[in-house]
């Protein structure tokens, strides 16, 4: 859907329509999908020098930074809101959003459930399987703090005329992005007029090229404010961290989702699940990321902890950074790679056949740091404290990473 830019009198320039990102997991700025490839969040000065000063050695473990855009809010007739980016350029062929698109039918359903006015916050009209308590609270109290089965209402919420369209994409969705993405639009219409501008970053979308994305955030290390916190913001994160498992594993579980082979759709976990865990939990809950309602996905151990070892080299490497309150993804496809090439075969024959066929190994897994506001290194904007050697806190947390995977693998 291509919409036009009114917020200057005259411009006849056309403008992208953002749409939610269904696969943000965690986090509190709100994802948006700018493109197949490419996501966008608001801009924040000190995550943009990062990017723009990336060591080339870290580059393969984030997403590509593909620069700024201009962002404003648009009301329509009806009240509803919508983000709005100009093209990257005069001469870019606009980006059309399709009106078939599950994240923006989706959006536009919730939207119609509220009086429009942006305020009102959608999911409450929800009644998901598993999630006892209403949902009918601020947004800035919790705002799923608890498992979610996604499969019928959504898919009751967002019909399908034609009959035709990826049924599977409609029915199984995370919720958190539309959660962060309504609050956005909320705080925006509050807080700025319609026509105010605002910078995003454009950002490569690591999870393009999967079917079904399994994604797990893990906030890393064991302190999570950054060097400028207030005395209050630094006690709170110091409390949340002395209470979870970024104390003793130098990391915790921020979001998760994880295809169900077998109930076709996601088992989502948030931030607040996360939070609850000790280590033995933890551990469990690491079990369930590689575990797609039939089966251990054995053959995913091997190449993470191959990827986690080579993040691993690269962070010792760089001295001075300090990655307060960062993410790292784990990233995987929820389907089966014998079901994506091998059809009918008997699952161990079609494993044996993969296994030969790949020698990158029988899945493809990414490993992906995200969320750099807090982060510091020699040479930054700004910086409070420099310092010296690489970021123990998130080494501990890699290393502790790597050795619950090795006790996940000994134990299959």
């Amino acid at each position: 859907m291509v919409v036009q830019n009114s917020a200057d009198a005259g411009d006849s320039r056309v403008g992208v329509q953002l749409e939610p990102f269904l696969h943000q997991v965690g986090g509190h700025l709100s994802v948006m999908k700018y493109d197949e490839d490419t996501v966008c969040k608001p801009l924040i000065s000190q995550e943009q020098r990062f990017y723009e000063s990336l060591p080339p050695a870290m580059k393969r473990f984030t997403p590509q930074y593909k620069g700024t855009i201009t962002v404003h809010l648009l009301k329509d007739s009806l009240g509803h809101l919508s983000l709005v980016a100009n093209p990257l350029n005069e001469n870019r062929e606009p980006f059309e959003v399709s009106t078939e698109s599950a994240a923006v039918a989706i959006w536009q359903t919730l939207q119609q459930t509220t009086s429009g006015s942006g305020g009102a916050h959608p999911l409450s009209q929800w009644q998901h399987s598993q999630l006892a308590h209403s949902l009918k609270e601020s947004q800035a109290t919790a705002l799923l703090r608890s498992e979610f089965h996604l499969s019928t209402h959504v898919s009751s919420l967002v019909e399908d005329p034609d009959g035709n369209q990826a049924q599977d994409e409609r029915k199984s969705f995370n919720p958190w992005g539309l959660h962060c993405h309504q609050a956005h639009l909320t705080r925006l219409c509050t807080e700025y007029p319609e026509n105010k501008r605002h910078r995003f970053l454009l950002l490569e979308n690591v999870v393009s090229q999967y079917k079904y994305p399994c994604i797990l955030d893990l906030k890393m290390g064991t302190r999570q404010h950054g060097d400028d916190a207030s005395e209050e913001k630094k006690a709170r994160h110091m409390t949340k961290c002395a209470q979870s498992t970024s104390a003793c594993l130098g990391m915790r579980i921020c979001g998760m989702q994880v295809y169900q082979i077998d109930k076709k759709h996601f088992l989502c976990k948030d931030k607040y699940y996360g939070r609850k865990l000790k280590v033995e939990g933890f551990r469990q809950a690491l079990y369930q990321f590689l575990h797609n309602g039939t089966r251990l996905r054995t053959e995913l151990l091997e190449p993470i902890q191959r990827q986690l070892q080579a993040l691993l080299s690269v962070i010792r490497s760089q001295s001075s950074y300090r990655f307060y309150s960062s993410s790292l993804l784990i990233i995987y496809d929820g389907q089966e790679l014998m079901e994506r090439t091998l059809g009918g075969q008997h699952p161990q024959e079609a494993l044996q056949t993969a296994h030969s066929n790949s020698p990158g190994g029988l899945a493809k897994v990414d490993i992906r740091m995200i969320d750099f506001a807090h982060t510091t290194y020699k040479g930054s904007w700004n910086e409070h404290t420099t310092y010296d050697g690489p970021d123990p806190g998130y080494i501990f947390g890699l290393e502790n990473l790597i050795q619950i995977l090795q006790d996940i693998q000994e134990k299959k």
